[in-house]
């Protein structure tokens, strides 16, 4: 809907919304750029407290992955008018307790009565405008690096079905609670020669992996085998817990994919899951990408080379 919107020309947009990137880019001064993105959504669990961890993180990864350091917040409330406080002070308590992790001031907000309770956040972050990581920018040769694993969709719907056991909530709620902080301050850190960047969230895998080779003028190739998937995704995919943003994505993005090798159907429909709080999506030099797993790794971060980057050719997408 943005695009058949009349353009707005501002010479210090530096990132806007042409190639769907994860978050605005605004430069005020030749060494500082403002990072700004919004997001906010229902609970997909059901403890208060832990909502507002995920929907937190959720709303602070896309300045990480612009290369950001996020600066401040401001929470966004929809809660029903006779709906018990206590859970919305709980929800409010968690989202705090991420933004103080990331450093990130929450510095106001703004509530509406609703039926339905939804929660999110405005973040405003930093970076140099010369170090913006968007997701245009792979090279071919370069290895691509995922920082977590698949699944919270659809282990998402089967919490909400009554069909998600206790150790597949626990293994999905540590992966959407956990920042995605360490492996942006990382990057910085060593310097290593990322090219491009993304967070894996609403799109699933495939669909973000499409916009980074369609901004990159690329092509993506993956390793079936290689991608991290957390325990339980598949068995809810087989018992049919299968987000309507699933089976949309698919619908959307599906054909610009080639399947190479014969890949079971459950692990072809989590390709498509829509993740909440996903990991980052990073094209990185070849050379540089094993010692960079290792030290996420060393940081207890599960990151994976899962493929490489191509020249630009169909299938756009290639999985073996």
């Amino acid at each position: 809907m943005l695009g058949k919107l009349a353009r707005q020309h501002d010479p210090n947009v530096l990132v806007g919304f042409d190639h769907a990137d994860d978050a605005g880019v605004y430069q005020i001064a030749p060494d500082q750029a403002l990072v700004q993105t919004v997001d906010f959504f229902t609970p997909i669990v059901d403890d208060p407290y832990t909502f507002g961890q995920i929907a937190a993180t959720n709303a602070l990864s896309d300045v990480y992955a612009m290369g950001g350091r996020p600066l401040t917040s401001l929470a966004l409330v929809c809660f029903p008018e006779k709906a018990d406080l206590a859970i919305l002070e709980r929800i409010l308590a968690g989202g705090l307790s991420k933004m103080v992790e990331a450093g990130c001031t929450v510095i106001g907000g703004h509530s509406i009565r609703d039926d339905e309770t939804k929660f999110g956040y405005a973040v405003t972050g930093l970076v140099h405008p010369k170090k913006i990581l968007a997701n245009g920018g792979a090279q071919p040769g370069d290895a691509l690096v995922l920082t977590k694993p698949l699944g919270t969709g659809v282990i998402s719907t089967a919490i909400k079905s009554g069909k998600a056991k206790s150790s597949w909530i626990d293994g999905a709620v540590q992966s959407m609670t956990t920042l995605n902080k360490q492996a942006a301050e990382l990057i910085g850190k060593k310097q290593y020669r990322v090219h491009a960047m993304t967070d894996v969230t609403g799109f699933g895998l495939i669909g973000h992996a499409r916009e980074l080779a369609l901004a990159s003028n690329v092509a993506l190739r993956f390793l079936a085998k290689d991608i991290p998937i957390l325990p339980g995704a598949l068995d809810c995919i087989r018992a049919g817990d299968i987000p309507g943003g699933l089976k949309a994505n698919r619908e959307f993005a599906e054909c610009v994919v080639g399947y190479e090798a014969s890949i079971e159907a459950e692990l072809k429909t989590l390709l498509f899951d829509p993740q909440t709080a996903g990991g980052l999506l990073i094209s990185i030099a070849d050379e540089d990408s094993a010692e960079f797993v290792l030290e996420l790794d060393n940081l207890g971060i599960p990151a994976r080379h899962v493929g490489n980057v191509t020249v630009s050719q169909k299938p756009l997408i290639r999985i073996y």
